[in-house]
């Protein structure tokens, strides 16, 4: 018999592979992942296994092609997908709003520890998340640590929503999600001297210090990116000043920075009186990036209330 031979489909796990290609030459950092996701993403599934492929429905090369070109021009991959994980959450994610990192899971960690503690000696711990963004952090401690009492900051109107439906989707519906600005003197008011912990990833970017990766620099927002002043530590500065305020006695303060800034938030903290045990915490690469330090009953210095 003559006549050409049927052309096989092209299975899920060649398109992955020419897409891989296609984001590494664009200079995305992980390539492969990427590609992975974005098929998924495509099907309408979490996750996808490339040995036992689901089937491919009409329309998928067309569909995958189109997300893995906006991959290819440095669209974020939580921008495309809709979602991230972070810790043990799965998190909405939208433009406007700060994607979080994997680097600040670390910093996520030292408060769901001391929540932890303060719950094992039969205390209601009272945690509060400034500079929220998505709610990351805050919604962590509030699944982590069932039973802890957690409030969360933003100034954002976009991102205290999104938290705010973030919340509802994990389940943490008792936290409780402020419209505000983290440089005000009277912020959360109500719980000054009685917070157990101020964490903290705020926006910390000086501003010659332009973000390298387009994902960050083209799509995060400004607001969520520099920090202000020649240091970019302004509200850096900001959240100590509130931590002092905030925290009682013995409370632990836990606050992302950069790398270069390890040394003068260390200084920002110290020159305030209110803190001892300041020291600087690495990030999962071992990089100085978290200031940690505690509370102290200092007279004249931001004490609780009698």
């Amino acid at each position: 018999m003559s006549g050409d031979a049927p052309t096989a489909p092209v299975t899920l796990r060649a398109y992955v592979e020419g897409a891989t290609r296609v984001l590494a030459e664009a200079g995305v950092g992980s390539p492969r992942y990427d590609a992975t996701e974005l098929a998924a993403h495509a099907l309408g599934l979490p996750r996808v296994d490339l040995v036992l492929p689901p089937a491919l429905p009409d329309g998928f090369a067309t569909t995958y092609a189109g997300l893995v070109e906006r991959r290819r021009a440095r669209e974020p991959l939580q921008h495309i997908t809709g979602r991230t994980a972070f810790r043990h959450l799965t998190l909405r994610v939208e433009p406007g709003v700060f994607v979080p990192r994997p680097e600040t899971e670390t910093v996520a960690q030292p408060a769901v520890d001391e929540a932890r503690r303060l719950l094992a000696a039969g205390r209601t711990p009272v945690v509060v998340d400034l500079c929220t963004g998505t709610g990351a952090i805050a919604l962590s401690v509030a699944t982590e640590v069932p039973g802890a009492r957690v409030v969360a900051v933003d100034l954002s109107p976009e991102a205290v929503d999104l938290t705010r439906r973030n919340a509802a989707a994990v389940g943490a519906t008792d936290v409780r999600v402020e419209h505000a600005d983290v440089r005000d003197p009277d912020l959360l008011a109500d719980l000054a001297g009685a917070v157990d912990v101020v964490v903290s990833n705020p926006p910390y970017i000086p501003p010659d210090a332009v973000p390298t990766d387009p994902e960050v620099r083209d799509h995060d927002p400004d607001l969520a990116l520099y920090g202000g002043g020649t240091d970019g530590l302004d509200v850096p500065r900001a959240v100590v000043a509130a931590a002092a305020r905030l925290l009682a006695p013995g409370g632990l303060l836990v606050m992302e920075h950069a790398e270069v800034q390890d040394a003068p938030a260390r200084d920002v903290a110290s020159a305030t009186g209110a803190f001892t045990d300041v020291g600087t915490a690495p990030d999962l690469t071992g990089r100085p990036r978290t200031l940690v330090a505690r509370r102290v009953a200092a007279a004249g210095v931001g004490d609780s209330p009698a």
